[in-house]
C-alpha cells in the first residue's frame, strides 16, 4: 500500500517582473509591459510578485528612464490583493559596496513606505552580520523580513552548516528563509536532503530559488516539494527556462493532483503568458533576447561556476588573445576560491574570484591582485565560511591592515551628506536614495527628468516609452 501523503500545497512567487527578465533580457522591461496585465496577476493567488530590487533599480535609472520609485508605486496600485517582493543586497543595498546602517536603514523604510511587502535580503559571504541593519529595519517598517542563504557547494557547505545558520536565521528575528540558487547547481536529491536538514532546524517557511540554466531545476522543485518546501519561485513560461526559473504554468500542472497541488488557475496564467509573449517575440527580434541565454549549460554543474562568470572570464581571454587558456583558467578558479575562504560565487565574489584566477593563468599566480581582491581578504566584504589561506593572504596583502569587525561599523553615517550633495535635483525624498546607490546615473536621470517637465509646461512631452512624466 501506497505511503500516505499529507496534503501540503506549494506557494509560487511569481518572478516575471524582476528576476525573469533580469535573466533573459538584462533588466529591460519597462513599466508599461508590466501595468495591462497587472490586476489579471494580481487575482492568481501568487504567494507573491517579485517586481524590485536586484538590478532593476540600476536599470530604470539607467536604461529606461523611469523612476524606480514610481514604478513600485504603480505596481502597488494594481497589485491590491499580492504581496510584492524585492531582492536587497543587506549591506549593499542595490549598489556593489557597503552603506552605512543610516543609509540602509532609510532605503528600507521607504521602499516599505512605498508599497513593499516582502524583502528577500542576502550578502554574498552569507555573513549574517552583513544582514543585520536590513532585518531590523524591515521588522520595523512592519515589513517581511526574508533572509536569504546563497546556496554553494564545497567543504565548508556541509548539512551541520545549513542547519547551524537556519537557526541562527531563526533567532535573528527573519520571518522566513530563501534558498538562492542562483547557478542551477542545487541537483534534486540534494535538495531532498538540503530541505529536510533546514526543516528539522527551523519552524520558519523555506522558500526555493534557482535557475533552469543547468537544466534540472523542475526536478529540484518537484524533490524539494516532496521535502516539504513552502515556497518555489517560477517564470510565466514565455520568459521561464534557460537562465531564468521554471515555468509557472508547467509546475502548476504537474502538481496538480497532488497533495501538493498550487491551486491555481491554468486560464489565468494562460491570460498572463498570452500577454508577455508578443513582448519575448519582439524581444528575440530586436536582439535584446540572445538565444544563448534559453538552453542548457551543463558547464554550470562541471565547474561549478555560474553562468554570467563563465562569459565574463571568456570575454577577458579574449581581450587578452588568451582564449587557449580557457580550460587552465577552468581549473584556476577553485583554487582560487579555496586560497579565498570557499565564498559562494555570486555578484561580486564570483567576479572576484575569477579576475583573480584570469590574472594568475596569464601573470602568474597572485604576482598581481585587484583592489577588489585585497578589500576581500583585508575583511572589508565580511567573514567567509573558511579562512583565507595565510601564504597567500600575506603575499597580496603585505602589511595591509585585516578587520575582523562588521565592515559597515567602519562607515560614518551617510545620509545627511548625500541629502546636501543631492540638493539641487531632489524633488522627493527618495531621490536622495536613487543618489546615494547610483550617483552619476541618478544625476542623469534627474536633468532628464526636469528636461521632460519642461517639455511637459510647453506641452511637446514625448511619452512614448511611457517612463516619464507619470
Amino acid at each position: 500500500m501506497a505511503e500516505q501523503v499529507a496534503k501540503k500545497p506549494i506557494k509560487i512567487t511569481e518572478t516575471i517582473l524582476r528576476d525573469a527578465h533580469q535573466s533573459l533580457i538584462a533588466t529591460r522591461m519597462p513599466i508599461e509591459q508590466m501595468l495591462p496585465i497587472a490586476a489579471t496577476m494580481d487575482k492568481v493567488g501568487y504567494n507573491a510578485v517579485e517586481c524590485w530590487g536586484g538590478a532593476t533599480f540600476d536599470a530604470c535609472l539607467r536604461f529606461l528612464k523611469e523612476d524606480p520609485w514610481e514604478r513600485l508605486r504603480k505596481l502597488k496600485k494594481e497589485f491590491k490583493n499580492t504581496k510584492l517582493q524585492m531582492l536587497l543586497r543587506g549591506q549593499n543595498i542595490l549598489g556593489y559596496k557597503h552603506y552605512p546602517d543610516d543609509v540602509v536603514e532609510y532605503f528600507v523604510k521607504k521602499s516599505i513606505d512605498n508599497g513593499m511587502d516582502i524583502i528577500r535580503i542576502f550578502d554574498c559571504l552569507n555573513d549574517l552580520r552583513n544582514l543585520e541593519t536590513s532585518v531590523k529595519a524591515c521588522k520595523a517598517g512592519g515589513g517581511h523580513a526574508q533572509v536569504t542563504l546563497v546556496y554553494t557547494l564545497g567543504d565548508a557547505y556541509t548539512m551541520d552548516y545549513w542547519m547551524n545558520i537556519s537557526r541562527e536565521i531563526e533567532s535573528m528575528g527573519a520571518d522566513s528563509i530563501c534558498i538562492k540558487d542562483m547557478s542551477g547547481l542545487l541537483l534534486p536529491v540534494a535538495a531532498e536532503e538540503l530541505i529536510r536538514s533546514m526543516k528539522s532546524a527551523t519552524k520558519l517557511p523555506i522558500e526555493l530559488h534557482t535557475h533552469y540554466t543547468s537544466g534540472v531545476a523542475s526536478m529540484t522543485y518537484m524533490k524539494a516539494a516532496e521535502a516539504g518546501v513552502d515556497i518555489i519561485d517560477c517564470a510565466i513560461s514565455p520568459f521561464a527556462l534557460g537562465t531564468s526559473q521554471p515555468a509557472t504554468e508547467v509546475m502548476v500542472e504537474a502538481f496538480k493532483g497532488t497533495p501538493y497541488d498550487t491551486g491555481l488557475d491554468q486560464n489565468l496564467l494562460a491570460e498572463i503568458a498570452d500577454h508577455f509573449r508578443p513582448y519575448r517575440e519582439e524581444c528575440l527580434k530586436s536582439g535584446l533576447m540572445d538565444p544563448k541565454v534559453l538552453g542548457v549549460n551543463i558547464k554550470t554543474l562541471l565547474y561549478q561556476v555560474p553562468g554570467g562568470m563563465l562569459s565574463n572570464m571568456v570575454s577577458q581571454l579574449k581581450e587578452q588573445n588568451a582564449s587557449d587558456k580557457y580550460q587552465a583558467v577552468l581549473e584556476e578558479i577553485p583554487r582560487v576560491r579555496k586560497d579565498f575562504g570557499e565564498p559562494p560565487l555570486v555578484t561580486p565574489s564570483s567576479q572576484i574570484v575569477g579576475t583573480q584566477a584570469v590574472m594568475n593563468v596569464l601573470m602568474g599566480r597572485y604576482k598581481v591582485a585587484t583592489e577588489q581582491t585585497k578589500d576581500l581578504l583585508s575583511g572589508h566584504y565580511g567573514k567567509t565560511v573558511k579562512p583565507f589561506n595565510p601564504e597567500v593572504q600575506k603575499q597580496i596583502l603585505g602589511d595591509r591592515e585585516v578587520i575582523t569587525c562588521r565592515p559597515a561599523d567602519l562607515l560614518e553615517p551617510g545620509l545627511a551628506k548625500f541629502e546636501e550633495e543631492c540638493k539641487e535635483w531632489k524633488q522627493q525624498d527618495e531621490d536622495v536614495l536613487s543618489y546615494a546607490l547610483f550617483p552619476q546615473v541618478a544625476v542623469d536621470f534627474f536633468k532628464y527628468r526636469m528636461a521632460q517637465q519642461e517639455k511637459v509646461d510647453l506641452g511637446q512631452a514625448d511619452t512614448k516609452n511611457g517612463a516619464y512624466p507619470a
